[in-house]
């Protein structure tokens, strides 16, 4: 910033880290034994094994951007005033938000050995989610006590114009009861990665994207402004926890079906 390369330094400085990131992680493979570099051509069946895994991922992953765009898209479209206070509690909820992952990738973790291990245990599973989405419920509770208390009472450390910290005060309260489920929310979708419930990941995502974009465009065209945005927000991250808790809790799902050989990859021949 001080050096005076504007938004295309940021890219590039936001380039270089991806790559220094990335061989720091082959180096530590390698000195794990695997040889990184090597480059080779996967079989067909091979690519269709990565794909029955990766694919539900990617479709989660590319759903939420889809609609934390949708939301950018929306409140720039309501005036400079208020597209700096949504970038301003995005950033905040952004910041806040990732500091619930260290739950899921603990799920991640723990949750298969549990599940699918040798010492399978289903009510240790159990045990070890509730434990979890209590961790995950406090934590919320702290990161949106935090989000919105600085911006309510501090508001000049990021920016002195009244009508932009006007703007931000509307959505103090979504941003809150966003922040509150988050922790809890990946605690179980973490918990159902680690079953390899993908398909309903994947499903689940898309179908509450599918809700923002159908009630996104509802609330700007009411007139709710900034904060109609961020309560589809909070309708987002509510849909994304009670699904996700539902599934978890069925007599079907991965932590009561004795029967767990759907969830399960299927395993395919390297040719």
């Amino acid at each position: 910033m001080h050096l005076g390369y504007g938004i295309a330094g940021a890219a590039w400085a936001t380039m270089v880290s991806q790559v220094v990131a990335a061989y720091m992680m082959i180096d530590a493979l390698n000195k794990k034994g695997y040889n990184a570099f090597v480059i080779s051509i996967p079989s067909f069946n091979e690519l269709l094994s990565v794909l029955a895994i990766a694919g539900p991922v990617v479709v989660t992953l590319m759903s939420k951007v889809v609609f934390y765009s949708l939301l950018i898209y929306f409140a720039t479209s309501m005036g400079t005033h208020t597209v700096a206070a949504h970038q301003v509690m995005l950033q905040i909820f952004a910041m806040c938000g990732v500091l619930g992952e260290p739950l899921s990738q603990t799920a991640q973790s723990f949750m298969p050995e549990l599940i699918y291990g040798v010492n399978r245990s289903l009510p240790k599973a159990r045990m070890l989610l509730k434990s979890l989405v209590t961790i995950g419920a406090a934590l919320g509770l702290l990161l949106g006590i935090i989000a919105t208390s600085v911006p309510c009472f501090f508001p000049n450390i990021f920016t002195p114009d009244i009508k932009v910290i006007h703007e931000l005060h509307k959505v103090l309260l979504p941003c809150f009861l966003a922040l509150a489920i988050t922790p809890s929310t990946v605690s179980l979708e973490g918990t159902l990665l680690a079953g390899r419930d993908l398909r309903f990941i994947s499903l689940s995502m898309s179908g509450c994207v599918a809700f923002g974009v159908l009630v996104l465009p509802l609330l700007s065209a009411r007139g709710f402004g900034l904060a109609g945005c961020w309560f589809a927000l909070v309708g987002f991250q509510w849909a994304r926890f009670f699904l996700a808790l539902q599934r978890l809790l069925s007599p079907n799902g991965i932590l009561y079906s004795k029967d767990l050989t759907r969830f399960e990859a299927k395993k395919v021949r390297a040719s």
